[in-house]
């Protein structure tokens, strides 16, 4: 299976969970990635586009693979900061 997948990506885990209540109270993701994210995927929304299990850091992709379609979850602690996870598509 695969699954397409956008995030956020920020330093601070207080940030993270600012941006997660937005999303609740129905901010949109891609504007808020596009502000905020640290990634270059920021550019785009923070859409990663369609991985496999394997090709991300296993915190990122254990949330992301568990998480239903459409529904903004985290914060999701990695090496790299605290991600905000919005899964859009499986396959």
């Amino acid at each position: 299976m695969s699954i397409r997948a956008s995030h956020i990506l920020v330093k601070e885990e207080g940030t993270a969970k600012k941006l997660l209540y937005e999303l609740q109270a129905g901010a949109n993701f891609a504007m808020l990635a596009k502000k905020h994210s640290l990634c270059p995927s920021a550019e785009q929304g923070g859409d990663l586009g369609f991985f496999e299990k394997g090709q991300m850091v296993k915190a990122f992709e254990d949330a992301a693979f568990s998480a239903p379609i459409g529904v903004a979850v985290g914060p999701v602690k990695t090496e790299f900061g605290y991600h905000i996870i919005l899964v859009t598509a499986k396959r």
